[in-house]
Formats: C-alpha cells, sequence, structure tokens
C-alpha cells in the first residue's frame, strides 16, 4: 500500500523533533494495514501534535485544546466502520484530563497516541502534567510544585483495556502503532520523545536517557488483562438488539380553532411545587391540537424544591425564530417569587396583556388589564393553581380554548390522575376575586 503522506505538505517540525518519527511511523503502520485514506480519520487538537491531521490524505478533525478524544468519540459512534486515530501532547493531555478518563472506561474502539515530550512546546516551554519535578523549564519553579502524571497507570486504573509506554526512537514503532490501531477496543501509546525547540535547550534529554528512564518505570506493553472486555459499541447493538423497540410518540391531529389570530405569548410565574413546567407543557400540547407551532422556556432554581418556577410559552401559526418574550399577551401570576423574578416585564405592558393574578400576590405597577381570582377560597391547593389558571384563561378565550384544553390533558395524563386533572379544569370558573 502506498503511502498516506501529503507530499503537499509533508510533515516539518524542528531538526531531531520526535514527532517527525511519529508521524513516519503512523505513516508505515496504517500502509501495513493496507488502510486507504478514505478508511481512517486523524483527530487532533492544538499544539505540535496537532499539525498531524494536515499531514496525512486521510478524514481529519481539527479541535480544541484538550478535547481531541471527544469528537473522536463522536466520529466512531457515527461511523463505527472507520479506524480513528487521536493524537495529543502532554498538554493536551493535562488540559483534557477528564476526557481521557472517560474514554477509558468507555472503552470505544479509538487508538490515542500521547506525544509526550514533557511540555508546551509550541507555547514557550511551560511545564505540562508529565514535566519532570526536576526539569527547567520556561515556567520557572512550577513544575517543582506538582508530582508528574503517570499517564499509564491512570489509564490502566481507569478501565483502558489496552496501554503501552514506550520511546518514539523505537525501530519497531510501526509495529507497536499497528498493534494499538487493530486492537478491538479503547487503546493508548505514550511514546516519550525530545523537544529540542524548548525543552532539551534546559535538560538534557536523548534516546538513550528516554531508554533508561523508561527502564525504570512501570512497563506498559499493551493488553491490560483486568480491563478486557466488549467494545463499547459492539455491546451497546448487541443490548439494544435484545429491547423491545419504543412505539414512536402518538401524533396530535390539529382539530380546533384557535380563540385568537396570530402569535400568543404566555407567562406563568409561580413558584416550586406549583406545578408550572408540567402546565406549560399542557398550554404547548393545547397549541399543538389546533396545529400551531409551540415553544417553551422554563426557568427555575437548582434546588427545585424552593424559590420561583417560571414557564414562557408562544404558539404560533408561523415558524417561532425567537423564543423571547418582552410583551406577553397572558400573565399567569401565581406566587410572589416567580413575580420577583420578572418584575421588569410589568412596566411595558398596555391593557392589550391579560394578568390573571392570585389574590393576594403584589405586582409592579402596570397599566395591563388584571383579573385576579382566589383559588384558595375556592378550595383549590396550591399545587392545582396552574393548571387551574390554564382553565380561566380557556373560559375567557385567551390564547386557547376550552376544547383545546380538555384535549390536551387528555393527551398528557393518563387514569385517574386525567379524571382528576379534567374535574379540576372544570371547577375553574373565571370568577373574579
Amino acid at each position: 500500500m502506498d503511502s498516506l503522506m501529503n507530499t503537499g505538505r509533508p510533515p516539518v517540525f524542528c531538526p531531531g523533533c520526535s514527532h517527525e518519527r511519529v508521524a513516519k511511523a503512523l505513516d508505515k503502520a496504517l500502509s501495513n494495514m493496507g488502510l486507504t485514506g478514505d478508511k481512517a480519520v486523524i483527530v487532533s487538537d492544538i499544539g505540535c501534535s496537532g499539525l498531524f491531521d494536515t499531514f496525512f490524505n486521510t478524514h481529519a478533525f481539527h479541535g480544541l485544546h484538550g478535547r481531541a478524544l471527544t469528537y473522536a468519540a463522536g466520529i466512531k459512534l457515527a461511523r463505527p466502520d472507520l479506524n480513528v486515530i487521536v493524537t495529543m501532547g502532554d498538554g493536551g493531555l493535562g488540559i483534557g484530563g477528564a476526557h481521557l478518563l472517560a474514554a477509558c472506561r468507555r472503552n470505544l474502539n479509538l487508538t490515542l497516541l500521547i506525544l509526550n515530550n514533557f511540555n508546551f512546546g509550541m507555547t514557550g516551554g511551560q511545564f505540562s502534567v508529565t514535566t519532570p519535578q526536576e526539569a527547567q523549564v520556561g515556567s520557572a519553579f512550577l513544575n517543582r510544585l506538582e508530582k508528574p502524571l503517570d499517564v499509564c497507570s491512570v489509564a490502566a486504573s481507569a478501565g483502558a483495556p489496552y496501554v503501552s509506554r514506550c520511546s518514539s526512537y523505537r525501530n519497531d514503532l510501526p509495529d507497536e502503532i499497528e498493534q494499538a490501531i487493530r486492537f478491538e477496543g479503547f487503546s493508548l501509546i505514550d511514546m516519550w520523545g525530545i523537544c529540542p525547540g524548548r525543552y532539551t535547550k534546559r535538560n538534557k534529554l536523548t534516546p538513550q536517557i528516554i531508554d533508561e528512564s523508561l527502564a525504570g518505570n512501570e512497563p506498559f506493553t499493551g493488553v491490560i488483562k483486568e480491563n478486557l472486555r466488549k467494545e463499547y459499541w459492539l455491546h451497546y447493538r448487541e443490548i439494544v438488539s435484545g429491547l423491545k423497540k419504543v412505539s414512536p410518540p402518538a401524533g396530535i391531529n390539529a382539530e380546533y380553532a384557535p380563540p385568537e389570530p396570530g402569535r400568543r405569548e404566555v407567562v406563568i410565574l409561580g413558584s416550586a411545587g406549583q406545578r408550572i413546567i408540567t402546565s406549560g407543557d399542557i398550554l404547548c400540547t393545547a397549541g399543538l391540537t389546533a396545529g400551531l407551532k409551540a415553544t417553551q422556556k422554563n426557568d427555575y432554581n437548582i434546588t427545585v424544591l424552593r424559590g420561583p418556577s417560571i414557564s414562557e410559552i408562544i404558539l404560533s401559526p408561523e415558524d417561532i425564530g425567537f423564543s423571547g418574550i418582552e410583551t406577553p399577551s397572558v400573565i399567569i401570576v401565581l406566587a410572589q417569587e416567580g413575580v420577583d423574578r420578572r418584575k421588569y416585564l410589568f412596566g411595558n405592558l398596555d391593557e392589550n396583556t391579560l394578568i390573571i393574578r392570585i389574590k393576594g400576590v403584589d405586582i409592579p405597577d402596570t397599566q395591563a388589564t388584571v383579573f385576579d381570582i382566589d383559588l384558595k377560597g375556592r378550595g383549590f391547593k396550591n399545587q392545582d393553581w396552574a393548571l387551574a389558571s390554564l382553565a380561566v384563561m380557556a373560559r375567557l378565550n385567551k390564547v386557547i380554548s376550552f376544547e383545546m384544553l380538555n384535549a390536551a390533558i387528555k393527551h398528557v395524563f393518563k387514569d385517574k390522575v386525567l379524571e382528576s386533572a379534567l374535574n379540576l379544569v372544570n371547577r375553574a370558573e373565571p370568577k373574579n376575586a
């Protein structure tokens, strides 16, 4: 098989840089495997190792520093037939360390080549996660404060089934790379090399010293037996093939005519526990029963059980290009927390906006039309106020009709919950408090 090197842009590194040896070894491995350019992908990020995607006539993806494994995972899941090879320096390794752990645990059939030259060579020779503590680097004494990362030990402990550590100067480096690519699962090679442009200007490092250092470290030569397991994508398909197929969601037919023409916007201002989001979902579903487009945008505290809960809904016969709401058609006010979060809405309203307000909730001065209701006094529980308010709005023929609301409830709820919800909305007459 011919070389896959890009003759229009051959590798250009600093004289003596080990990256060039790795590039040629990778090319030899791909050639030995008989791979054509359309069967391989090289994924890289930033740094000198990030140049690899331009040096080969293969598919390529160049992304953000430290994120190469995430792109590679997406490519492999979308195209499992491709051989996906990731090149990453020790700089990207440190920046994207969490992604490395995820790749080890997941075990997708990817090959990661770490071009480890113990510093950020492209940006000034600063220390990286693999820089020895005694090294002299471009970031003063900072590397003395941190213990270097043993990437192979970390990868093995995280579940990687194939981990190798070697010198970039090995004569059989193409065979080492080929073996990793052929492995069915996640494979990693930590290749130690020399950065003559930065690192060796201050530190003595030769291929012989690399060999001596490797001999003094725990050997990693490939398969980690205790981590051997099924490759992620193969295992995924195996499990999915045995699952019962999920039925497609039931369609919603357009059966009704909305009571008002054009785009209508509703903001529900409440608090946690009032089922604000569920009511927004019901309102969207009601719009669908009239053939309207619908969007729902929610705002609530991460505490979930306390604080404001807000839902913003747009129903429109036209496509909705922007989901922001400035002058809503209706504001449903159920709790002070929601009002306080959206105070800015009230000042610019006129009489064309209807505010349906629970008795006792304060709102800023406004020119909008205010319709007060006393749901508590009429025996409605706090968690039912949002749905009851939708019923009031529908009875007033604002935004949706009562028929649209009933149809939506039947789509959303089943059995006893459905019966309870229908009874609730039938009790919610629009009586002004």
